[in-house]
């Protein structure tokens, strides 16, 4: 048989069907956690998030926060609390400077009809109290009574060309925050109507109803407020201005913000080993996001909510012993509020030794999502993966077997939901959520992302409890559940079952990396080549931290690395690296976190946004497909061993060719400002 051939076949044989018993962990345990969590109960937890505003700093927030407070008390959760840091404005944590607080007393926009030379009120088009994702997120203050003029997308000067915005409000197809300093700082305008779209999927603008989420800078000098209208509202209004018809509106805002506090809740299960219970097997999501925001992320929320009750019930009644690890669930705002957790609570980063995120996992079959087991990215290399695929796979495998009428002792199936395959995703890394900071190098832990997408009602009024399914909440919490488990359980006798998983795994990457190499010139598969066997030897060196390995283990592992290596081709010797390419840089220890682009752009601060815009690497797409985020790579490939050239090489393999100039571009920005050294 030729090799490929056999390496294919290696691995449809791992990958058994229906019948296959489950994976790593003892059936005994599978079955409890299979019986007892609830997917109705995650629904009528999440519906109960959703009803709340849930802004960071916000009201509305720490409505969401003592609700999910209240219910860890009454599951019976230990070390139930409410973390609570500065939301001033100015405090660092890291590369995050903590917002100001933001709450809304009311906002209203009506459009005027004129009769008998009187302008009146004739419509409401926005309202506060119905319908919150109508005013931009830090919105202040502020009223207008004035004409309406269209000026596109408002992110130009060009755009303002001819058109007198002065005291008057501008309707935008951009975000709010892309147009403000321009539209209200330099031209004047009152305030904003923006009909920006969602972000693109094929489902984009097929239900002109929607209003999206917007934002303003809550960081500018340029206060403003800004109304989210839809699209089909904004398309009326421009037929008419074509027309020449005068559109007036009146807009009416009682905003502010404010200094205030930055919530988080967490709750723990206090592991049984006493050498092994300062470690923790962690659970984060992010609790806030405007209203409804069902699916993202009250569902990712409300399911791990759903894994704290399960955990406790069942050692509660002795179905289950205490982990020799403990547990953690973390309810943050997003990545900001995780990234001053882990620098306001460094203790609580040294003890987390995996994480299993949660962020958009329950999107019924309206939504169109897709739900996906997200990898470390590949500057961490990790067996952690692996133990979240296995159960995903399990997952797959009992529920289609269940809906093709076959028999499936764990149908994960709620009463109040469907009953179709999961046909989850093993997919690519990505960013977009909290468990980039804890990738991130400078706190190095695994960190597996469950989510869906594609989903064509996120950051809009059209996510709703009721597009949510109770059985996707149920079998995301299975499989969250279940790799947290036997994270928090591994010990040496699960050495032999672990080496089995690894190199299932090994066969499964090395068939990817194949139809990879196969679409790139010959020097690019090269450094493909390289890279992924590099990575494969720190897959197996992961499991160190965990569990010590016979000789026998770890040479079994190694030599069937060796042995793929001998078939497929090593790469070579990579060529000595010079100029520009031969430098290597360190990292600040002392700036823990990403240079993530969120609420606040760490880079974009000490450069200036303009010179920001311009760095190269910032804007380059992978070559192999998928989400590629450059520079969050590039700084955590930095190690003080690794040349430019290194890291470029990497970068590449992992999410397809960039020239050397970006990645030597972009470090080079980062030693300026400190956050590595040459």
């Amino acid at each position: 048989m030729p090799s490929r051939v056999l390496l294919f076949f290696l691995i449809a044989c791992s990958t058994a069907g229906a019948a296959s018993p489950p994976p790593l962990l003892e059936e005994s345990v599978v079955a409890a956690f299979a019986r007892e969590l609830s997917g109705d109960t995650a629904q009528r937890n999440l519906e109960a998030i959703s009803a709340s505003h849930r802004m960071n700093a916000s009201q509305g927030f720490h409505e969401a926060a003592t609700f999910i407070e209240r219910r860890l008390r009454e599951y019976g959760l230990e070390d139930v609390e409410i973390l609570r840091f500065p939301a001033d404005g100015k405090t660092m944590f890291g590369p995050q400077k903590s917002r100001l607080g933001w709450d809304v007393e009311s906002a209203e926009l009506w459009e005027l009809a004129e009769t008998n030379g009187q302008w009146q009120r004739s419509a409401r088009i926005a309202d506060w109290s119905s319908m919150p994702l109508s005013l931009a997120q830090t919105s202040v203050s502020g009223e207008a009574t004035a004409e309406l003029v269209d000026v596109g997308a408002g992110t130009s000067a060009s755009d303002y060309d001819g058109k007198d915005v002065r005291g008057r409000l501008v309707l935008v197809s951009s975000q709010p925050i892309d147009v403000q300093e321009l539209a209200i700082g330099r031209y004047g305008a009152a305030g904003i109507v923006s009909h920006a779209q969602n972000q693109r999927t094929a489902w984009s603008g097929d239900d002109p109803r929607l209003v999206r989420w917007g934002h303003l800078d809550s960081y500018s000098k340029t206060p403003a407020f800004a109304f989210m209208v839809s699209a089909k509202q904004a398309r009326d209004w421009q037929a008419r201005l074509a027309a020449g018809q005068v559109v007036r509106l009146e807009a009416h805002v009682r905003a502010a913000q404010r200094p205030s506090e930055v919530e988080i809740v967490t709750a723990r299960i206090a592991g049984a080993d006493p050498r092994l219970a300062a470690e923790e097997i962690a659970f984060s999501c992010h609790l806030d996001h405007p209203h409804p925001g069902a699916n993202d992320n009250a569902s990712g929320c409300a399911t791990i909510l759903e894994v704290a009750r399960t955990c406790a019930k069942l050692i509660r009644e002795g179905r289950l012993p205490r982990p020799a690890r403990s547990v953690r669930f973390i309810w943050p705002p997003e990545i900001e509020g995780t990234t001053i957790l882990l620098n306001g609570r460094p203790d609580m980063a040294q003890r987390i030794v995996a994480v299993l995120q949660l962020d958009m996992v329950g999107g019924g079959p309206e939504t169109q999502a897709v739900f996906r087991v997200t990898r470390t990215h590949a500057s961490l290399p990790t067996f952690v993966n692996d133990v979240a695929a296995a159960f995903g796979r399990f997952v797959n495998e009992q529920s289609l077997a269940h809906a093709s009428g076959e028999d499936a002792p764990y149908p994960l199936v709620a009463a109040g939901g469907g009953k179709g395959a999961l046909l989850a995703q093993v997919s690519a890394p990505s960013t977009g959520s909290d468990h980039t900071v804890y990738v991130d190098s400078s706190f190095a832990i695994p960190a597996i992302y469950l989510n869906d997408w594609p989903d064509r009602y996120i950051h809009t009024t059209g996510d709703l409890p009721g597009r949510i399914d109770p059985t996707k909440l149920e079998r995301a919490a299975f499989i969250g559940g279940a790799s947290a488990w036997y994270l928090a359980t591994l010990g040496a006798p699960d050495a032999p079952g672990l080496v089995e998983l690894v190199e299932r795994g090994q066969l499964e990457r090395t068939a990817d990396m194949l139809r990879r190499r196969a679409a790139r010139p010959p020097v690019e598969a090269d450094v493909l080549s390289r890279f992924h066997w590099q990575y494969e030897r720190r897959v197996v060196a992961s499991i160190d931290r965990w569990v010590a390995l016979s000789p026998e283990q770890r040479r079994r592992l190694e030599q069937r690395i060796d042995a793929l290596a001998g078939t497929y081709g090593t790469g070579g010797v990579a060529s000595r690296p010079t100029g520009e390419g031969a430098v290597v840089y360190r990292r600040n220890s002392a700036l823990k976190g990403p240079m993530v682009d969120f609420s606040y752009d760490y880079v974009a601060d000490r450069i200036g946004r303009e010179r920001s815009a311009t760095l190269a690497l910032r804007s380059v797409a992978g070559a192999d497909g998928g989400e590629a985020d450059y520079p969050f790579e590039a700084l955590n490939f930095v190690d003080g061993r690794r040349s430019v050239q290194d890291i470029r090489d990497a970068l590449s393999a992992e999410f397809g060719p960039v020239p050397l100039g970006p990645v030597a571009e972009y470090l080079q920005v980062l030693a300026e400002i400190g956050v590595i050294t040459r």
